[in-house]
């Protein structure tokens, strides 16, 4: 009966002098870093209030949360391919949303290639806009695009409150988002420095992947083999060097090894404005585990071996990597051509967007990183990336974006769990640790069914 009482109404003193909609009293909460307790006054989506555990506050509902479950704030993933409009089959923002919110992730950011058309211009950013809205069940963002042909279209795009534009520099696997040279890398850059964004860049060099074997058959190491780490050192070089040259800021996604590492590390104590993105599956996953003629387990960079693996938990650990997201990038089954395995011909991306947290946790418990160091990866970090000061975070004046989590509590990754589109992923079957109870988008609780997310837009 008074578990229920505490669910419904509260007695106390009203709080920062205003009414609240909400208290959420936890034994366990995260908050700058440090397990404490607390109790949490939210009003019209925003934590206005932070008091002892012990206080009740004023509101027409207070939960009471149980003690084998820590508060953390909603986790947000800045590397996530949601391929609506377009190729909606591959995956689309109700089911890419869906699986965030699975996994207590309330914010993500869309990148700006599969969809069609490509996220290049004013008016493809609001096509995408118009197709997601009342679709998500959390909130998201857009990252626009650089390509050859739309430098010209950057300002109207960050304009339109993108935050910020990816490239690559080798091919992209889809003819509608062709690559930078090293000299357009450097003109959009010039570009983006003008306006005071950040240029996003997946930095493998074509003129190394032209001279490395071609990949084919089933086995992974030589699938490697075709994708080597120095591919991946020397367009970090390009970029090191014209991020140096412009004073843009740059970001490398999806940091693979740990030679790529080691630039980024020499780059930041140099002072370039450099920074740097690994993903769950470069720290859970190592290539001497994975099996010949298991697509889902292909992308690009590829996984590489335990050493490399061990070099970027290293790069966290010492600021060198600051963030580490998924790069969710899903396709259908029949691309991933998991009958026949063939690692060239296969379509690279990992489906990950519901599992990279527990994975990430699980791994990192295993070798003693705290809980704090994982929700500054992949919780504050990636929305101070975005420019997202309100999100990422327990403060006051922050969105109440907030997840109990059964931090103990392990689970098993099966068919049935999956939420996006297609259940393929390299996660199933995997025993994994942190189990989502309960989930708030600002102030909110979400259901499974509920479709509460906002489209957000970068602020000038």
């Amino acid at each position: 009966m008074l578990a229920l009482a505490s669910e419904l109404a509260g007695v106390g003193r009203v709080t920062n002098r205003q009414l609240l909609d909400l208290a959420i009293r936890a034994p366990r909460v995260m908050i700058d870093g440090v397990e404490t307790s607390a109790a949490l006054g939210i009003r019209r989506g925003t934590v206005v209030s932070i008091e002892p555990f012990e206080v009740v506050p004023l509101a027409p509902r207070v939960v009471t949360l149980e003690a084998d479950v820590v508060l953390i704030p909603g986790l947000v993933d800045t590397h996530v391919h949601i391929n609506e409009p377009g190729r909606t089959e591959w995956e689309g923002f109700e089911s890419a949303t869906a699986a965030a919110a699975a996994a207590g992730v309330t914010t993500i950011i869309d990148m700006p290639l599969n969809s069609l058309p490509p996220t290049l211009t004013a008016a493809a950013l609001a096509t995408k806009r118009k197709v997601a809205r009342g679709r998500c069940h959390v909130d998201v963002g857009f990252w626009g695009g650089a390509v050859p042909t739309n430098l010209a279209d950057l300002p109207d795009l960050f304009a339109d409150g993108v935050f910020g534009v990816k490239c690559f520099l080798q091919d992209s696997g889809v003819p509608e988002f062709p690559p930078l040279s090293a000299t357009e890398l450097l003109t959009a850059m010039r570009v983006v420095a003008d306006i005071g964004g950040l240029m996003l860049v997946h930095a493998e060099d074509p003129g190394v992947l032209h001279v490395s074997p071609t990949p084919q058959g089933r086995s992974y190491a030589a699938f490697v083999d075709s994708r080597p780490d120095t591919a991946e050192a020397v367009a970090i070089a390009t970029v090191i060097e014209a991020s140096a040259a412009t004073g843009c800021r740059a970001h490398i996604v999806h940091l693979s090894s740990a030679a790529g590492a080691d630039l980024v590390r020499r780059a930041k104590a140099a002072g370039v404005p450099i920074t740097a993105e690994t993903c769950p599956h470069y720290l859970t996953l190592a290539a001497e585990t994975i099996p010949d003629g298991s697509p889902q387990f292909k992308c690009c960079p590829p996984i590489r071996g335990g050493a490399d693996q061990d070099a970027l938990w290293a790069a966290l650990a010492d600021g060198t990597i600051d963030i580490v997201v998924t790069d969710h990038s899903p396709s259908t089954p029949e691309l991933k051509l998991l009958e026949v395995g063939d690692l060239g011909l296969a379509w690279g991306g990992i489906a990950s967007l519901q599992f990279g947290f527990a994975a990430v946790l699980a791994q990192a418990t295993r070798r003693g990183v705290t809980l704090a160091d994982v929700l500054r990866w992949m919780s504050s970090g990636p929305a101070d990336l975005a420019g997202l000061p309100a999100k990422g975070r327990i403060a006051i004046g922050a969105d109440a974006d907030l997840v109990a989590l059964a931090d103990g509590e392990r689970f098993t990754v099966t068919t049935e769990s999956i939420k996006h589109r297609h259940p393929v992923t390299p996660y199933l079957g995997a025993e994994l640790l942190g189990v989502v109870r309960r989930r708030w988008l600002r102030g909110t609780e979400l259901q499974d069914d509920m479709v509460a997310g906002q489209l957000l837009r970068k602020q000038s």
